[in-house]
């Protein structure tokens, strides 16, 4: 993997060759990201958070032998929060303090396979709410007379973003398990695939065997005498 890698969200990935490999991302309210981790190595992310804040990471093994990995998510402290080991998927959520929490995908147990990971960020009450109102009410006047007041008004357009998100967050749920199962069933498609030719193979040889078997039964061993 190279020192920088683009994303199609805000973030960015430092990669150091040698030892545990981080990245840092941007404030964002909803991010996703899918990438490969080779066997025998570790990959660590850094989401920075404010005080009182939710932090939610779903995660999910795509591909790779076993479909399991282990996740640490650790407290800006350092304090282990989450340790789980050989899991093909899992959700977390935390109530969280100012600093920069840590997640890390660990595949140092598999010395062979590497895994496809797809992990979600789903950051709540991270206090862009009370400043989009603000911004709000300096384009809106007269407020009074309207039948519907401003708060009201705004309600009702964050009802509309956070069903609008989570049908975005569910879309993107379904398409990781849609990744997940075409997967399983390749790679079930080549084991019955080899399996089909090995049994092909074994039968060829068995039916040979039995015909040279019965063709000895039935040669005259006898020798003529002159």
């Amino acid at each position: 993997m190279g020192d920088k890698i683009r994303l199609p969200f805000p973030v960015v990935l430092l990669a150091v060759l040698l030892q545990p490999r981080a990245a840092g991302f941007t404030p964002s309210l909803d991010s996703d990201f899918t990438f490969t981790l080779p066997a025998g190595q570790k990959e660590c992310f850094y989401q920075p958070m404010p005080l009182k804040a939710s932090l939610e990471i779903e995660y999910q093994v795509l591909d790779g032998a076993g479909l399991d990995i282990d996740f640490h998510l650790a407290s800006p402290e350092g304090k282990t929060l989450v340790f789980e080991q050989r899991k093909s998927d899992g959700v977390h959520t935390v109530e969280t303090e100012v600093g920069d929490y840590m997640f890390c995908f660990d595949n140092t147990f598999s010395t062979i396979s590497e895994k496809v990971i797809f992990f979600e960020l789903i950051l709540d009450n991270m206090g862009e709410q009370e400043q989009e109102q603000e911004d709000w009410k300096k384009y809106i006047t007269g407020t009074d007379m309207l039948d519907m007041k401003l708060e009201d008004i705004l309600e009702s357009i964050y009802r509309i973003k956070s069903r609008l998100s989570k049908s975005g967050h569910i879309q993107t749920l379904l398409r990781a398990f849609e990744a997940r199962d075409r997967n399983i069933q390749e790679s079930n498609f080549d084991r019955v695939n080899f399996w089909s030719m090995v049994n092909l193979v074994v039968m060829v040889v068995v039916s040979a065997i039995q015909v040279y078997m019965l063709k000895s039964l039935f040669e005259d061993k006898r020798k003529s005498r002159t």
